[in-house]
């Protein structure tokens, strides 16, 4: 199948309804994408809920895709809302929802990852399942075959995390080896070829993993020893061992000494934060991504500015979001449709707070919006808003972003479920 130029990049799904081509054509140059797009698709108009609870959802979980959303509720069960075009939300339908609806089946997850276009969960039973769009054998279901509720990975293996990036999901088995399926035009799936893959293939190299997570169209996993390694695209040299130039097919150590706790693969940049919790980004950093206070693309790791303690830093499309270690969600990067969460839609070179005073226990920047999970167990999420993947129940606010696209530029409260 032919690559598309970026991760999250259907970029005409991500206007309104009726929005001009003149729209388009401005939204596609922000968001980095080429001429491969699709036609101009809208989405089956959600239907009205007479019955819809108001009772917010007590949440563990949550995480973002291109312009979906899904999260894990205390009871183990997934719930998903935003576009749907795909089936990316595995309700069964292809109609896009403003608020959370329950995954079908009724399986429990101990870890849901949205992806472009599609979405993969680990169940409680350690096994894999991955719904919607399947054009490059995203799902790892042995076919190219797009489905609108879960269907089980392929290889009957037993995994302990799994991820979903631009076109390809990737897992590690309990036995912490790394399997990936789907698109490979970088060599993202880290078996050293460029060839698509339909089910799971081990990722080379013999390297034990605690984590992987996927990107546009690079990896980034750290070991049991605390090492990070990346492989796939390496534009702006994302892939940290230190050049700008030339993919890696299988799993290449990130320059330096640096110990890293997690390691995060965005669109054009990666970010980590090491054992002693100071986050590092490095890669594309054209709109400020990295946080190092300038806008110069870096081919190994850079301190983030500021000297925050981070428990978590996610890297995203052109943005960065993290928590530090006392519950402070910051932001930083490319800001728009205020998807920073600052109250504004200026991009910013350092880390910013988010708006609110919210104490937060993890952030999930996703394409063009953000979310996160509160300390209360709360989901709130923030950004481009016009397919409803803020989950607030509404597809038009409840502000009005650049080119007149709905958008919070503050967190929003994800609302009950349909």
């Amino acid at each position: 199948m032919r690559p598309r130029t970026c991760s999250w990049c259907r970029p005409l799904r991500l206007l309104p309804r009726g929005a001009p081509l003149a729209l388009w054509v401005a939204l596609s140059a922000l968001v980095g994408c080429g001429d491969d797009s699709a036609s101009p698709v809208s989405p089956e108009a959600e239907p009205t809920t007479a019955a819809a609870t108001a009772t917010p959802i007590v949440w563990t979980f949550v995480s973002t895709g291109g312009a979906h959303s899904c999260g894990l509720a205390a009871d183990q069960r997934a719930y998903c809302w935003g576009l749907n075009d795909d089936g990316q939300l595995g309700d069964g339908t292809l109609v896009t929802r403003s608020r959370p609806v329950p995954v079908a089946l009724g399986l429990r997850f101990t870890q849901v990852s949205a992806g472009e276009y599609f979405t993969c969960g680990l169940t409680t039973d350690s096994l894999v399942y991955c719904w919607g769009t399947n054009e490059n054998g995203q799902l790892g279901i042995g076919t190219r075959t797009g489905q609108l509720k879960p269907v089980l990975v392929k290889g009957g293996r037993r995994y302990s995390g799994v991820t979903t990036g631009g076109e390809y999901g990737c897992a590690v088995t309990t036995a912490n080896r790394a399997y990936c399926w789907g698109a490979n035009y970088h060599g993202q799936l880290g078996d050293n070829t460029t060839t698509e893959r339909l089910t799971p293939v081990a990722v080379r190299g013999g390297l034990s993993f605690r984590r992987v997570v996927s990107g546009a169209a690079h990896t980034c996993g750290v070991t049991l020893a605390d090492k990070g390694y990346c492989w796939g695209d390496n534009n702006n040299g994302k892939l940290g061992y230190g050049s700008t130039f030339g993919d890696r097919y299988v799993p290449t150590a990130v320059a330096g000494a640096l110990s890293f706790r997690q390691v995060t693969a965005g669109n054009a940049h990666t970010c980590g934060v090491t054992v002693n919790q100071k986050a590092y980004c490095w890669g594309s950093n054209s709109e400020g991504g990295l946080g190092d206070g300038t806008t110069s693309s870096r081919a190994s790791p850079r301190a983030v500015a500021g000297g925050l303690t981070f428990t978590q830093a996610v890297a995203a499309a052109g943005h960065s979001c993290g928590v530090t270690t006392g519950h402070v969600a910051y932001c930083w990067g490319d800001n728009f449709a205020g998807r920073l969460g600052d109250g504004t839609t200026t991009d910013r070179v350092t880390p910013t707070p988010v708006a609110g005073g919210i104490r937060f226990d993890g952030v999930a920047p996703g394409g063009i919006h953000s979310c996160g999970v509160t300390a209360l167990d709360r989901v709130y999420c923030w950004g481009q808003n016009a397919f409803g993947q803020l989950g607030n129940g509404s597809r038009t606010g409840p502000e009005t972003c650049q080119f007149e696209i709905p958008c919070s530029t503050k967190p929003e409260q994800v609302i009950g479920a349909s």
